[in-house]
C-alpha cells in the first residue's frame, strides 16, 4: 500500500496565527521537500477558491515541488475538473510530468466545495453534466495528441493537437468520489483508478460503494489488478496517541464546527470526535503503531485499498508537529502498513 498525505495550502493555523501566505508556502513546500526524504509514496495538493487556501493554482505549487523532489508522486487532490478547462488542465499537468520527470498523477472531481462554479461563470444546476463531458474529453487527451470532439460546454475542436505531451504515456489520472453511487460506477466503468473521500462516520460503511466501483469494471472487461482503490481521510501522527488527540482535537473542532455552520452540519462536540477515531470511525489520529493498524484494518473492511492519503494540516497544527508527523510516518508508520 502507498502512503501519503493531501494539503489544501492552509494559509493560515487557527485564528490567533499571523503566519504570512509567503511563510505558509514555503513551510508547505518543506513539507513536501521533506516528505519525499522520509519516504513518502505521494503528495497531493487541493484546489479551493477561499481566503484560508492558497491551492488555487494546484499545478504551480507542485511544479514548485517538483523541483525540490526526486522520488514522491505528485497529485492533485482534487482538481475540480467541472469549472475548469480539460485542455488546460491537461497542458499543466502534462508540463508537471515533465519537471518531474514523470512522476505526476491527476485525481478529478466535481468539488465539494463549489466556489469555483460562480467564479468561473458555471451553473450549478450543471454540476454532473460539467463533469461528464470534461472527463470524457480530458480522456481523449490524454490518450491522444490530435483530438476532434464536440461537447455542450465547450467549443468544439476539430483535428488538433494539444501540446505538451506527458512524459508518462498514460499519465494516471483517479476519479475523486464522495458517496453517490453514480460516481463510483462512472469510475470501475471507465476502469479508472478510485480515490474515496471518507470524512465522517465509519469507514467500512462504504463497502458496498466500492463494491460497486469493482463490479462496474469488471463489467466493462477491466482485470481487478486494473482497478485500484485509493482512501483519503483527515487523520494525524504523533509520538503516542495521547499526544496525537491532544495536538489534534482543538483545530479540527474549530475547522469542523466552522463548516458545519456553512453547510448544515452539528457542531463539533468531544463525544462525536472519540466515535471518530475509534477503532471503526474514520479518523486515523494516533502513534504510528495506532494509525498503521486502523490503516490496515479500514483497507480489510474496503476489500483492499491500495493507496492511504491523510489530511491534516487545517486542523490548527504547526509546521514542526506537521514535519515531525511527516517523519513519523516515514520511518514508522511506513513500515509497518507494509510488514501488513
Amino acid at each position: 500500500m502507498e502512503i501519503g498525505i493531501d494539503s489544501f495550502a492552509s494559509a493560515m493555523y487557527g485564528d490567533n496565527n499571523t503566519l504570512s501566505s509567503v511563510d505558509a508556502m514555503e513551510q508547505l513546500l518543506q513539507r513536501i521537500e521533506f516528505a519525499d526524504q522520509a519516504g513518502l509514496d505521494v503528495f497531493g495538493i487541493g484546489e479551493h477558491h477561499k481566503k484560508e487556501f492558497l491551492d488555487s493554482a494546484t499545478a504551480v505549487i507542485l511544479s514548485a515541488a517538483a523541483a525540490r523532489t526526486k522520488n514522491i508522486r505528485l497529485s492533485s487532490a482534487v482538481t475540480v475538473l467541472s469549472a475548469a478547462d480539460p485542455v488546460r488542465v491537461y497542458q499543466s499537468f502534462a508540463t508537471l510530468d515533465l519537471i518531474s520527470k514523470g512522476r505526476t498523477e491527476i485525481v478529478v472531481g466535481r468539488g465539494s466545495a463549489i466556489e469555483a462554479y460562480p467564479l468561473f461563470g458555471y451553473d450549478l444546476k450543471d454540476y454532473d453534466g460539467l463533469f461528464k463531458e470534461k472527463l470524457e474529453l480530458l480522456l481523449q487527451i490524454r490518450d491522444n495528441e490530435f483530438i476532434t470532439w464536440y461537447g455542450k460546454f465547450r467549443p468544439e475542436l476539430n483535428n488538433l493537437p494539444v501540446y505538451p505531451r506527458a512524459l508518462q504515456e498514460k499519465m494516471p489520472i483517479w476519479l475523486g468520489v464522495g458517496g453517490t453511487p453514480e460516481s463510483f460506477i462512472r469510475a470501475g466503468s471507465l476502469g479508472l483508478p478510485l480515490m474515496v473521500a471518507i470524512i465522517g462516520g465509519q469507514t467500512h460503511r462504504f463497502r458496498p460503494l466500492i463494491d460497486l466501483y469493482r463490479e462496474a469494471g469488471e463489467a466493462a472487461g477491466f482485470k481487478p489488478h486494473e482497478l485500484k482503490v485509493g482512501l483519503h481521510s483527515p487523520g494525524y501522527v504523533s509520538n503516542t496517541t495521547e499526544k496525537a488527540i491532544d495536538e489534534y482535537y482543538p483545530g479540527y473542532a474549530e475547522l469542523w464546527t466552522k463548516l458545519g455552520y456553512e453547510r448544515g452540519w452539528p457542531p463539533v462536540t468531544r463525544g462525536k470526535f472519540d466515535g471518530l477515531i475509534d477503532d471503526l470511525g474514520v479518523l486515523i489520529v494516533g502513534s504510528p503503531e495506532r494509525a498503521a493498524e486502523k490503516i490496515l484494518r479500514h483497507s480489510e473492511a474496503l476489500g483492499g485499498v491500495e493507496r492511504f492519503t491523510f489530511q491534516m494540516d487545517n486542523a490548527g497544527l504547526t509546521h514542526l508537529q506537521l514535519m515531525n508527523a511527516i517523519e513519523l510516518i516515514g520511518t514508522k508508520l511506513i513500515p509497518l502498513v507494509k510488514k501488513g
